[in-house]
């Protein structure tokens, strides 16, 4: 009777290790199956950046510089060349007006490069202004870009002359 209750006990505590690795391991593969990877795609950015540079370009078409304005983050500045910066959306909406009343009726904008992460994405680019059909200035720009309520709006802009200095 000994040795069958040394037996018996042996046997259930062999299956108590051999449910414990086993339940262990489904664990450990339960947690492999739910791993939940990343949803940032940066070439997707890149693109929904380029679209916000259109939608840039058809505002100012339009002389609408509240729309445009409305592209900034709350915080944003506005860094053009020879120009202090400017902060805030109502400050970035009356630097551009001043841009349009001076005579620019379109800019062109070219996306170079974009690089960064889920909420923040650096662009690098080139832009002219134009009067009409002639070109009146070339340049670049760097834009950082902020995710605000699931869309991409301009944080820092800042953007200078191709030119050289007089």
């Amino acid at each position: 009777m000994k040795n069958s209750a040394k037996c018996l006990t042996q046997i259930v505590v062999t299956l108590f290790f051999v449910f414990s690795i086993t339940s262990c391991n489904k664990k450990a593969e339960e947690t492999k199956e739910t791993v939940v990877e990343p949803t940032f795609n940066l070439a997707t950015a890149k693109g929904e950046i380029v679209d916000a540079n259109k939608e840039f370009s058809v505002l100012f078409a339009a002389n609408d510089s509240i729309g445009l304005s409305k592209l900034y983050t709350q915080d944003a500045k506005f860094m053009n060349n020879g120009a202090p910066a400017v902060t805030g959306r109502k400050n970035i909406q009356s630097a551009i007006s001043g841009i349009m009343n001076s005579g620019v009726t379109s800019v062109n904008l070219t996306t170079i490069d974009v690089w960064g992460m889920e909420n923040l994405i650096t662009e690098e680019g080139e832009l002219s202004l134009f009067v009409e059909d002639a070109e009146v200035y070339k340049g670049k720009y760097i834009v950082l870009w902020k995710k605000v309520d699931g869309k991409w709006k301009l944080f820092r802009d800042i953007f200078n002359s191709n030119l050289p200095a007089e």
